[in-house]
């Protein structure tokens, strides 16, 4: 399994936001969406960073109401991690672990396709893991 296989049980759509919107029009498109976090680019279209709705919440505990009109370039995480189509599901997982990460960007020739979380991928290992299972059970029904 990688990230491709992954992406392949999802939506295509891509929702971003961009920095100079507010955090309320962000968190507007989190909750309709129903998505944890959403990549954020720049006026030229390109990844500058990412959003995720514990950065709203950080806004809202330094700033309280005024939080709302803030922009999302003053709480975004700029330091970004992403990952290819063709990364193992295994290592993504490690790296979104290790580094303290829900949610990863794809980019594919630079191009962003996607965002995988660590709740695809925990999905994604647990079918293959039922896949595998049936596989064996196949097998062992099968010996004589």
């Amino acid at each position: 399994m990688n990230v491709g296989d992954i992406l392949k049980g999802k939506t295509r759509t891509v929702i971003t936001v961009r920095e100079e919107d507010t955090l309320e029009t962000a968190a507007t498109l989190l909750s309709t969406n129903r998505i944890g976090a959403m990549p954020v680019r720049n006026g030229n279209g390109d990844l500058v960073g990412i959003l995720s709705e514990r950065d709203i919440v950080r806004a809202l505990s330094q700033s309280g109401a005024q939080a709302h009109s803030q922009q999302v370039r003053g709480y975004m995480s700029t330091n970004l991690v992403t990952c290819a189509p063709t990364e193992d599901g295994k290592t993504v997982m490690a790296t979104m672990s290790n580094r303290r990460i829900r949610h990863l960007p794809v980019l594919d020739k630079g191009d962003l396709v996607g965002v995988i979380s660590q709740g695809d991928v925990v999905k994604a290992r647990l079918d293959e893991t039922e896949f595998e299972k049936n596989v064996l059970k196949d097998i062992a029904i099968a010996r004589p």
